[in-house]
């Protein structure tokens, strides 16, 4: 097979996606990319197959956290999706450029076409789920991700600060105007542990994110610490080797929710129109 372009619509009978999660929070730097990294690990971990839609047009970097250079190759159906070593099948736009630290500077109608090409040119096949790795913001791209793509759940990111938690409840607002239903929050860089007394502390102050689950109605299912050896992991392109036991209560609420829910196929969703 050769290298892929985006252009070539995947018949349905090659997609068979159950559910579409998106990662989200409206705010920048919170770590949904660790966040729907390790979702996509965890439940691998468990014998789901999984993809990952990098959603973040601009700023991608689950190619990175995962180590795959691979390029997306082009099939008689479509565009076969890169594997990590686990069998995660990823796409990024980083996966399209000659080089990966090129920046991608295009707006917005060219960003919804990406999105939602990465779901109608891409050659998902059977998958358990597919995770939607979702940029800041309320805007056009996680706009078109509701309303095009089957997205059936979300999982919001936050961090301790209650400036975090004020942008979060904006994006979950979003999602409630969208009809999307919010499965917890994550509460990301919580506490860090001293090296030498192995006393835990707030770096960033005392926490908001319970104001915030009770605001928005959805419930705290994780809080992960600052971890330097993750961090380590994570830059070095080794996420799959990450062992998070802070992580395990979202993959028990995401491994309950694709077990006891009823499926999504192939075929977008109509769309949404958000409230003015």
């Amino acid at each position: 097979m050769e290298t892929a372009s985006i252009g070539q619509t995947v018949t349905p009978e090659f997609n068979h996606v159950r559910h579409v999660l998106a990662v989200a929070s409206g705010k920048g730097g919170v770590g949904k990319s660790l966040v729907s990294a390790m979702a996509a690990v965890e439940l691998a971990r468990r014998g789901f197959k999984v993809g990952i839609i990098d959603a973040d047009i601009t700023g991608p970097s689950i190619p990175r956290l995962f180590g795959l250079n691979a390029r997306p190759e082009s099939s008689t159906v479509g565009i076969v999706p890169p594997e990590t070593r686990t069998g995660i099948k990823l796409i990024s736009v980083n996966m399209f450029l000659e080089d990966s630290n090129q920046a991608v500077i295009w707006r917005g109608p060219l960003l919804t076409s990406a999105i939602k090409q990465f779901w109608t040119d891409v050659v998902w096949g059977d998958l358990d789920v597919l995770i939607m790795d979702l940029p800041p913001g309320t805007a056009d791209v996680p706009l078109t991700a509701f309303q095009s793509l089957p997205v059936d759940a979300i999982l919001m990111v936050t961090t301790p600060q209650e400036l975090a938690s004020v942008i979060v409840e904006k994006a979950a607002g979003m999602a409630k105007q969208m009809h999307k239903p919010i499965l917890g929050i994550v509460e990301n860089m919580a506490m860090a542990t001293c090296p030498h007394c192995g006393e835990a502390f707030e770096l960033f102050g005392p926490s908001h994110a319970q104001e915030l689950a009770d605001r928005i109605g959805a419930p705290i299912l994780a809080r992960m610490p600052i971890d330097s050896n993750v961090t380590l992991q994570a830059d070095t392109g080794h996420v799959e080797d990450v062992e998070m036991p802070s992580f395990a209560p979202v993959t028990e609420a995401l491994a309950e929710y694709i077990a006891t829910t009823s499926t999504n196929t192939a075929a977008p969703a109509k769309p949404a129109t958000p409230q003015a």
